[in-house]
């Protein structure tokens, strides 16, 4: 994609203002995160989360309520974005890759948002992160998944993975679904966020910094009663629905 230079200076106020909101997220993780209690620290991660998507220059609007308590949140995945929009609408646990958690600053600020990892080489693995998402929403917890597995274009939705989806049937818990779209000044669908093929991180930072007039629509549809039900028709059905929107 073609990068507008000329936007080169507002791209780099964007990031240094973001760097320094991240730093303040740090401090907050270890200083007051431990000794907060769980409604505080939603409505932190609230307000923590929208003012970073501020100062990227995203506009966000919200379609939908949220069920209120325990839920398992699925969602379409097109960028690194998608966690920070989720969260500044229904703070949740996300199900992330173990390498996450090893990254500097990201790592920690991830750790503290209750992180579930997955280490993807080990075959048992999902299993027991598999346990740990049910036995979350047996607490009342949110968690959130992105079935798809990977990130794509923002177009269409590719092909949803099931195994997740037991979590909600073993708790159990309703599923939420959530339906993600970039869209740019003219509504049409904006490559600018899309976190796919060679991008680096540092590049799709660069893209969505100097974009301009960037909204991220979010779109809440009505939350699935799921005791007892078929993982894979289950997972059908809501791939069916989501693909509507």
């Amino acid at each position: 994609m073609a990068t507008n230079w000329w936007r080169a200076p507002i791209a780099i106020w964007r990031l240094s203002r973001v760097v320094a909101h991240i730093l303040y997220g740090l401090v907050l993780v270890y200083t007051v995160w431990d000794a907060q209690d769980v409604a505080t620290r939603e409505r932190r991660t609230i307000a923590w989360s929208m003012r970073l998507l501020n100062l990227l220059g995203l506009t966000v609007q919200c379609q939908g309520q949220p069920h209120a308590g325990s839920r398992l949140v699925i969602s379409n995945h097109i960028s690194w974005l998608d966690i920070i929009v989720i969260n500044s609408v229904m703070p949740s646990r996300f199900v992330s890759k173990a390498e996450v958690g090893q990254w500097p600053v990201i790592g920690r600020l991830v750790t503290a948002a209750g992180t579930l990892f997955l280490v993807r080489e080990r075959r048992r693995d999902a299993m027991r992160v598999l346990g740990l998402m049910a036995q979350a929403l047996r607490d009342g917890q949110s968690v959130a998944v992105f079935p798809e597995g990977t990130t794509g274009a923002g177009h269409e939705l590719m092909h949803f993975h099931a195994n997740l989806v037991q979590s909600a049937i073993d708790a159990p818990a309703p599923i939420q679904p959530v339906v993600l779209s970039y869209r740019d000044a003219q509504h049409a669908v904006s490559p600018s966020a899309a976190y796919i093929g060679d991008t680096g991180l540092l590049a799709s930072m660069w893209m969505v910094a100097s974009a301009k007039d960037l909204t991220v629509s979010v779109q809440i549809l009505p939350a699935e009663t799921v005791a007892h039900a078929d993982r894979r028709m289950l997972t059908e059905r809501l791939h069916s629905e989501m693909s509507q929107r």
